[in-house]
């Protein structure tokens, strides 16, 4: 009978040990994950930056990190802020209204029923959708509560990993149980779908809302910046994207007795916003990597889940992180491999 050899059987309960006091460790830890995810998102962005300063201009590393956490603050957090406040307000008004929302939109969906003799919802359909939107919009409010506690952490663990750059990167390469090779071609890939993830779906967003806030503003729209958060926000989703803001814009436009206009922003919705999410992503594509929209998607759902607002960028990252593990250990461990 085979026996396992004893050094294999030592390695395996370490290994188990291992894991069993990182879950220990994980799981009251769990909701700060955004937060780890969140510094190694902004360090992977401001490491040239820090490299540039520590190395180039001869600054100590204390005061070049504590610089670049000041300009990403400025240049995220701010406008991160601004968006969290204005639809969070906005969500719990219209948790609290729902009621009267939906008896305006029974009553706007009436009003096209007798028009044109169709039946579009009926009262069991309301009435299940009523109960979902309350209990969805309740969730997402309580996964984003803790954003301010989960912001200064990130900025805190930000600012180790930055003055400690050189070392942090070293060990990540040497926990890693792979080849130098694979393990470099890791730690690039990763990097890269970071960039792509944290900085491409933002930004095709917010070059959609300002493609639309310029209608907004002619149109004089209500609310004009609700709904170029909304526009932004929506930029980010795949396969129908800012259709779930100027779609509803245009029956809300509608519903006040302005069908003009409505029909205006629907057009330029379709053809105007929707061609500026086209000529992004090819750009985009071309500067920075591009997300296959499926990973988008499926990312998107899960992150806000997991983790509320920020999972708009999270979401994706872990799918792409999944994705590329796997196809590390093809390339570790497949049938090619000689050892």
């Amino acid at each position: 009978m085979n026996r396992i050899p004893p050094h294999l059987l030592r390695q395996l309960l370490f290994l188990l040990l291992i894991f069993l006091l990182s879950i220990i460790l994980v799981y009251p830890l769990y909701p700060y994950i955004p937060a780890v995810m969140g510094a190694y998102t902004l360090y992977v962005i401001l490491s040239r930056p820090m490299h540039w300063l520590t190395a180039q201009k001869r600054w100590s590393e204390v005061p070049a990190a504590l610089a670049l956490i000041l300009l990403s603050f400025i240049v995220l957090a701010i406008p991160i802020s601004f968006f969290y406040h204005l639809i969070q307000n906005k969500l719990a008004e219209t948790v609290h209204n729902t009621p009267i929302i939906i008896q305006n939109v029974e009553f706007f969906i009436q009003r096209l029923e007798s028009k044109y003799n169709v039946d579009l919802l009926t009262d069991e359909v309301m009435q299940n959708f009523n109960a979902w939107a309350v209990k969805e919009l309740r969730l997402f409010i309580q996964a984003t509560l803790g954003g301010l506690v989960t912001l200064l952490l990130a900025y805190l663990l930000l600012f180790f990993l930055l003055i400690n750059q050189g070392k942090m990167e070293e060990m990540f390469q040497l926990l890693l149980p792979l080849r130098d090779e694979n393990a470099d071609f890791v730690k690039k890939q990763f990097n890269g779908l970071v960039m792509s993830n944290a900085v491409g779906i933002p930004l095709l967003g917010i070059l959609q809302g300002f493609a639309g806030l310029i209608a907004y503003w002619i149109a004089g729209v209500p609310d004009m910046w609700l709904w170029f958060a909304i526009t932004c926000i929506s930029g980010m989703l795949p396969v129908i994207g800012v259709a779930f803001a100027y779609v509803p814009l245009a029956i809300v436009t509608y519903s006040l007795g302005e069908p003009v206009k409505a029909l205006v922003l629907l057009l330029y919705g379709f053809f105007i916003i929707g061609s500026a999410d086209n000529v992004a992503r090819m750009w985009l594509q071309k500067k920075i990597g591009d997300t296959h929209p499926l990973i988008t998607f499926f990312g998107v759902i899960a992150g806000l889940k997991l983790f509320g607002f920020v999972g708009f960028i999270f979401g994706p990252v872990l799918i792409s992180l999944l994705i590329l593990l796997l196809r590390i250990y093809v390339k570790e461990f497949g049938k090619d491999h000689t050892s």
